[in-house]
């Protein structure tokens, strides 16, 4: 992947948490490293097949003196998802916003922080088997590709199915979608976490009846192991319902487990 480099980009704003800092401008400093393609513009010279440098510039610059954060870190993540959002082509940026004059009774050259965003494919798993189940998978899926940092790009078809794990009683109405998200997956598992919640989703009997359950099943190539998160889905393998939709949206993606391709998994 080549990188666009930005070095040293300096602009005077109002941020932090002092009053003083929000009425009296100071420097902010930023790095910023913009990974996309730009092979076909080396090949044709042609400054419509590359990032606009100049125009990344412009909207960090927008975004510092448009606005007054408390945090750097705010000001930093802005800047970062603005950029993610506006420059299709970029697959991952690091940016890095120092404060030159921050309020520390230090001697200090600068104090910082730095943001990494990286676009991944995420396969997500959605079902629903109480009241009225399209609904609550339409209103997932809407809300899903409403968040920043995610857009869906496939929806396989809607199919029934039996319940499944030996609780739940009644049947079931599955999905599975392909999205892009520069989220982290534990990031993306707290916003799924609340469109659960506010489907009424209740966690009382594991493998119960539920209005929405969304499983993020494979993250990239990540292979993910904690208390919290399990990627790839430790039983997708077992799964006739979450393997027939991924079958359909995304055949030739690769399991980083069993390097297979999706369309080549049996349950």
């Amino acid at each position: 992947m080549d990188t666009v480099l930005i070095r040293g980009l300096e602009i005077s704003a109002c941020h932090g948490v002092h009053g003083f800092e929000k009425t009296s401008p100071q420097r902010f400093v930023f790095d910023a490293d913009l990974k996309t393609d730009f092979y076909g513009a080396a090949l044709t010279d042609d400054l419509t097949r590359t990032l606009n440098y100049s125009a990344a510039c412009d909207l960090i610059a927008e975004i510092t003196r448009g606005n007054t954060f408390n945090l750097i870190e705010k000001l930093a993540y802005e800047c970062a998802c603005a950029l993610m959002d506006k420059f299709g082509a970029l697959r991952e940026v690091k940016l890095t916003v120092y404060k030159p004059q921050a309020p520390v009774k230090h001697k200090f050259g600068a104090v910082g922080v730095t943001v990494n965003l990286v676009k991944e494919t995420v396969l997500l798993s959605l079902g629903s088997s109480m009241g009225d189940k399209k609904a609550y998978l339409d209103t997932a899926i809407r809300k899903l590709d409403g968040l920043r940092g995610v857009r869906v790009e496939k929806v396989s078809s809607y199919i029934q199915t039996e319940p499944y794990g030996g609780v739940a009683q009644n049947k079931f109405l599955n999905c599975a979608v392909k999205a892009e998200t520069y989220l982290s997956p534990q990031n993306l598992l707290d916003e799924i976490h609340k469109i659960e919640s506010e489907s009424g989703r209740v966690r009382d009997k594991r493998w119960g009846d539920r209005t929405l359950d969304i499983d993020i099943i494979f993250f990239g190539g990540r292979i993910i192991d904690t208390e919290t998160l399990i990627i790839p889905h430790y039983e997708c393998y077992k799964r006739a319902f979450v393997l027939q939709p991924l079958k359909e949206i995304a055949p030739d993606f690769v399991c980083p487990v069993t390097k297979k391709k999706i369309r080549d998994l049996s349950n």
